[in-house]
């Protein structure tokens, strides 16, 4: 089956996607597995854990202990800026496209609060026809809807803009985004009872965190696909993505969506708060800078195989990774396995609708050469995800955030998996 010319679709052992469609992969996998199976079988012996009952119900569920090395990364803490910094999620160690919400990867500016959701209040002020204040009891009676997308920090991947490729893994060079279903007050709905002043063009977001985060939203935006979220994957946001509520803004990045809401304000212009001057502009070659570029850009990454992973041995791999963009759906997906010489269309097997992550999959017979293992996505605007070079032609090597270029890492011939440039 995997030697027949046919299913070759690109260099270096790309296959055709239909050995993903019915049972051509798992049949592969089990053919090689029966001859270990044959003999065993008929010395099958119950485990001591089948033989005695186990504890009973619990108040929560907890992982297994088993799994306790699928973790996220938080980095090393930074004395100079107490509750700073972030944690990735671990990227290569899930499957699907939804992020458990203990896995959801993190961004604080100076910790997170222990807000006591009774002392809470959101009020909504500035250019509108009546200042209005909420509790979190008066925002759990509004109708609510439920949308499964993606969040990603602007900063996720920006140490590829350097000069030197950063040795790393996906869940330490890309697990700054994560995907799942937000669940909240259209932000248009509370604005609607507050009353537009017509002389509004922006909505400025402050948070209740002892940084006072801060970021202005354009009016159009916020009246569109914006939500008041107070749930995420079905239950309340935990503390550390907002709890008791957060703004959750599609498709832009992380940092507008301003965790621990309490206040949002409609202005003429923009607030210019601190992390919108200082921080999350796009600085240029020509060391200008540029504000507002709000808009996350179609991106992939391939999750397996991926950095710092081992090979053990030649033949049959799945190729496996995600996609999202900013602008919409994911509509195509391509591999290559020889540092983009040539592309094959990969099997689009998850994709929730607009905003969300998409996973994609392509089998590949890896013979023991070096290969380079590269991803592109096409969203549905049409837009196609960059190579660095074009990428850093547009926006120089000084920039940090809005990363979004295809990404490459390097098998070698003894099967070690690291991030390379092409």
């Amino acid at each position: 089956m995997a030697e027949n010319s046919d299913l070759a679709v690109a260099g270096n052992g790309l296959l055709s996607r239909r050995l993903l469609l019915g049972l051509s992969l798992g049949g592969a996998a089990a053919s090689a597995s029966s001859s270990l199976l044959g003999a065993e079988a008929t010395r099958f012996v119950i485990p001591e854990w089948s033989k005695k009952p186990g504890p009973g119900p619990s108040a929560y569920g907890q992982p297994s202990p088993f799994t306790t090395g699928i973790q996220r990364d938080p980095g090393r803490a930074n004395p100079l800026y107490p509750g700073g910094g972030a944690s990735r999620t671990p990227l290569h160690q899930l499957r699907g496209t939804i992020t458990p919400n203990g896995l959801h990867f993190e961004r604080h500016h100076a910790g997170v609060p222990a807000i006591d959701p009774a002392g809470h209040q959101l009020v909504i002020n500035g250019l509108v026809k009546k200042s209005l204040s909420f509790n979190y009891d008066d925002l759990i009676r509004y109708p609510m809807v439920s949308r499964i997308q993606f969040l990603e920090c602007s900063g996720n991947s920006g140490a590829l803009f350097r000069d030197n490729p950063p040795d790393g893994t996906a869940q330490s060079i890309h697990g700054l985004v994560s995907c799942a279903e937000w669940t909240g007050i259209p932000l248009s709905v509370l604005l609607e009872d507050a009353g537009v002043d017509t002389a509004a063009q922006w909505l400025s977001a402050v948070g209740a965190d002892a940084a006072s985060m801060g970021r202005s939203i354009p009016l159009s935006k916020a009246l569109d696909d914006v939500i008041v979220a107070l749930f995420q994957n079905g239950e309340p946001l935990r503390p550390e993505q907002g709890y008791p509520m957060r703004l959750f803004v599609p498709g832009w990045e992380g940092n507008v969506s301003v965790k621990w809401l309490t206040q949002l304000k409609l202005s003429r212009e923009p607030s210019q708060f601190r992390d919108e001057t200082s921080k999350y502009t796009d600085t240029l070659a020509d060391r200008s800078s540029l504000q507002f570029t709000f808009p996350m850009g179609v991106k992939s990454i391939i999750t397996s195989p991926s950095g710092h992973m081992q090979l053990r041995e030649q033949g049959l791999y799945q190729i496996e990774g995600l996609a999202w963009s900013g602008a919409g759906r994911i509509s195509k997906v391509e591999v290559s396995a020889d540092g983009g010489n040539s592309w094959a269309e990969a099997l689009i097997d998850s994709q929730a609708g607009d905003k969300s992550l998409a996973r994609f999959r392509l089998p590949w017979r890896w013979n023991g050469s070096a290969a380079k293992l590269i991803s592109r996505a096409t969203d549905s605007s049409g837009a196609i995800q960059p190579t660095r070079t074009q990428l850093l032609s547009e926006k120089g090597n000084l920039a940090f955030y809005h990363f979004n270029a295809q990404q490459c890492w390097g098998v070698d011939t003894s099967g070690l998996v690291n991030n390379v440039y092409v």
